[in-house]
């Protein structure tokens, strides 16, 4: 009777609340983490409100036509969103296009075909690219690619579907400089790759061995284990890490700005030079003033918009994997 007296005695002390210096440690770890999340909150709203003040009187001036303009002529003080817009949207979607099935099958290569021996260097070169700095990338499409891609794309491509109904519209350059819309694509695509791809590994890597090798037991060939296997189980992942690649690529500013073209105006051809919200900010804000400094700033604003609208999007992709 004595033992087990001890032992609740014994039980009831460790159960008991710690006093003291532990005690008060945890409050201040508790506190210390509330802060922390408070303070992100506090910074994210102090940015958005600091945009919103500054583009204001651009909202104010001009309206929902701030929007559906094309006009920046900053002699008459008349500024429109939309050419920046669609660049930004149209830049960061071919970079989807492209990066996307890039990221997807250096993944599917390193966790299912690759050797060996070949498979830390082939990861750690993929590793190396999102550690290049976004100038350098914008340096070497300017001065490399751009020439290339004018010489040996732009050029035979324009001469080929010239005068075709739309192909003719979507792919003719009038001025084959190498840079625009598309080269600005490509350039985004190769940056996001490898975040796409390293996230996309990591979770192919943690499904469990059993569910592949039990596909391969009932004959199931590399193909299908991959489509009807691998990718449902790390669906989610998947696109959170394509959505982390697009807002990467909504919000790159000096390597777009390199080889965009930086051109204010609407045209139908991929090919053709444009802007972007990013590079337009990057041109400007330094020697902006006045209504302009207004316009950039809603710019800004607008671009905090599209984000928040590709976190929402992602979320509810997420949500409806996860309920399938």
């Amino acid at each position: 009777m004595s033992a087990l007296t001890q032992s609740l005695a014994s039980a009831e002390t460790r159960a008991a609340p710690r006093k003291g210096p532990s005690r008060g440690l945890d409050a201040l770890f508790r506190a210390s983490s509330y802060g922390a999340a408070m303070l992100v909150l506090l910074v994210l709203a102090g940015i958005l409100g600091s945009i919103i003040y500054g583009g204001w009187p651009a909202f104010r001036e001009f309206g929902f036509g701030f929007l559906t303009s094309s006009a920046w002529n900053i002699g008459t003080e008349q500024y429109g969103a939309l050419v920046a817009v669609i660049g930004t949207v149209a830049s960061a979607i071919l970079a989807l296009l492209i990066g996307v099935p890039v990221s997807l099958g250096i993944a599917i290569f390193l966790t299912q075909l690759c050797p060996g021996w070949a498979r830390k260097p082939v990861a750690m070169t993929i590793e190396l690219l999102a550690a290049v700095p976004s100038i350098i990338y914008g340096m070497w499409g300017l001065f490399v690619f751009a020439p290339l891609f004018a010489r040996f794309v732009q050029i035979p491509v324009s001469n080929l579907v010239e005068g075709m109904p739309i192909i003719g519209t979507l792919l003719y350059a009038r001025v084959p400089s190498g840079v625009g819309i598309f080269t600005a694509g490509i350039i985004l695509a190769i940056m996001i790759v490898p975040f796409i791809a390293s996230i996309a590994r990591d979770m192919l890597e943690q499904i469990p061995t059993v569910l592949r090798e039990s596909a391969y037991g009932i004959g199931c060939t590399t193909w299908e284990v991959v489509r009807h296997v691998l990718v449902p189980q790390a669906a989610v992942s998947i696109i959170g890490a394509i959505m982390l690649g697009l807002g990467r690529a909504l919000g790159e500013t000096m390597a777009v700005t390199f080889v965009v073209g930086n051109a204010n105006r609407l045209s139908a051809s991929i090919f053709d030079p444009s802007s972007t919200i990013a590079s337009r900010i990057a041109n400007e804000f330094n020697e902006a003033d006045g209504l302009q400094l207004n316009a950039l700033m809603a710019l800004g604003c607008i671009l905090f918009i599209i984000t928040f609208i590709v976190l929402i999007i992602a979320r509810l992709l997420t949500r409806r994997v996860r309920a399938a």
